[in-house]
């Protein structure tokens, strides 16, 4: 009562308070049915004729209502988790914190909710008032006040083509703005992740923070250091992975969210270099995304933290360490301290070790060393890595294009290539006054047969 008096007085409005919903027809709301999954329409269908209601939800109702078809489907009803199992042949309960079924088509995967109730006040929470756990079911009006944005809390009917908004979210969908339902400050502690998530929406969609929803971001974002780490990885890799990698980190930098994700954001975008590096590989990134094309986390992240190894390689180098134990060791220290804040993935981080550990490779293109870094699984994405280091000016352009020129070439025109790198490292040997010293021949050379069947295994292993 006092919470409602205050918010009164201070004319903020508590959408939670919202019963019941606004109902567009078809006319009004203009979504295309021939963008809803046949599966989604599937599920639902099943639901309400087993006697529930069950409705799209979510992201995939406000990329309809932009004209976006929706990659996935997320289905609410007021069937419990035990009941929407019964349902369907391939369905699993799955979470602790949120119960949540996984129904199966094939490779298609929905995930369907149960309507949750306003129980999150009694819920386990931590000392920062996280909620740890909480599977309370309710009425729809209160499932929809428990979503976090008025954007993402419409429900969509497939049987009906009617879309019920509760809190005013296809206002905010026309007027591109993003606002947190409820008190902002409560929400981001029930889920400090929101915070993450309002700006990865912000950049995706273009929207405007609502001034009430962003007002408390910088002073709470220290809580984000109390979520386990594995769920603020997922949740950084949804933003990389988003189509608009560059505009979500910007966006980060400008809430004061980057802190102890990416702590060099600062140092790498004021730097002419790491910028433009930086910029080049998530503008390759969100090309890819957009083109439907696969995007290795590894590449991702090697190269957001290639100018933190860059520096202290250089400092282990300067401290007298040789050149490929100092890449090592700044390699170690780097993803020592990443894991600790990202909870990097043990395979995502061998990838990001592997492309760092080639790079002094490529710079040996004598004798029978390019041959050799073509037959490594990972050559691919150390060779685009390169690509980007020449780009960005970190490296000359020639040596880029030299290696373009090897990887296309066969046989003959491989050899001749290499015959060039030859000469033109005896001539800089020479003029150093330090000629390189010559390893002697071991065993027969090989043939250029299959020096040129390289370029097919090197393919082969591309993300």
């Amino acid at each position: 009562m006092i919470k409602k008096f205050i918010r009164k007085i201070l004319g903020v409005k508590d959408q939670r308070d919202a019963t019941e919903p606004t109902i567009l027809g078809p006319a009004e709301h203009g979504i295309d049915p021939k963008n809803v999954s046949s599966n989604a329409i599937r599920v639902t269908q099943t639901l309400q004729e087993a006697g529930f209601k069950a409705f799209v939800v979510g992201g995939a109702v406000r990329d309809l209502l932009l004209g976006v078809k929706p990659k996935d489907f997320d289905i609410a009803t007021d069937a419990t988790p035990e009941q929407v199992k019964k349902l369907f042949r391939r369905a699993f309960i799955i979470g602790r914190r949120f119960q949540i079924v996984h129904v199966m088509f094939g490779q298609d995967l929905l995930e369907v909710t149960t309507f949750r109730g306003n129980g999150s006040d009694n819920a386990p929470k931590d000392e920062h008032g996280r909620v740890l756990r909480d599977n309370s079911f309710g009425p729809q009006h209160e499932d929809a006040a428990r979503r976090d944005f008025t954007i993402n809390a419409m429900y969509y009917d497939p049987a009906t083509q009617s879309v019920l908004d509760y809190h005013g979210g296809i206002e905010d969908i026309r007027a591109k703005t993003l606002r947190i339902i409820g008190m902002p400050e409560a929400r981001y502690r029930e889920d400090p992740v929101r915070m993450l998530r309002v700006v990865r929406f912000a950049a995706k969609l273009g929207f405007t923070i609502e001034p009430t929803t962003r007002a408390p971001i910088p002073v709470m974002a220290p809580l984000i250091d109390n979520v386990p780490a594995a769920r603020v990885f997922d949740e950084m890799l949804k933003l990389l992975l988003s189509g608009h990698a560059l505009a979500c980190l910007k966006e980060l930098r400008s809430a004061g969210l980057h802190h102890g994700l990416l702590p060099l954001l600062d140092v790498v975008l004021e730097q002419p270099i790491g910028m433009k590096f930086v910029t080049l590989a998530l503008d390759s990134t969100d090309s890819r995304v957009k083109a439907g094309k696969g995007v290795s986390p590894g590449f991702l992240f090697a190269s957001l933290l290639w100018h933190q190894v860059l520096e202290k390689w250089t400092a282990y180098r300067a401290a007298g360490e040789a050149p490929i134990p100092a890449l090592h060791l700044a390699a170690d220290a780097v993803l020592e301290t990443q894991t600790e804040n990202l909870a990097l993935q043990r395979r995502i981080a061998t990838d990001m070790r592997d492309i760092w550990a080639m790079q002094p490779r490529f710079e040996r293109r004598a004798g029978r060393a390019p041959y050799k870094l073509l037959e490594h699984p990972r050559f691919r994405a150390g060779y685009d890595f390169l690509l980007l280091r020449c780009q960005s000016g970190e490296l000359p352009a020639e040596v880029g294009e030299w290696w373009t020129e090897f990887y296309a070439a066969e046989g003959g025109d491989r050899e001749r290539l290499v015959a060039a790198a030859n000469t033109r490292e005896r001539e800089g040997g020479a003029t150093n006054g330090a000629p390189k010293k010559r390893r002697p021949r071991r065993g027969p050379r090989k043939s250029s047969g299959e020096g040129g069947a390289a370029p097919a295994a090197a393919a082969g292993s591309e993300e």
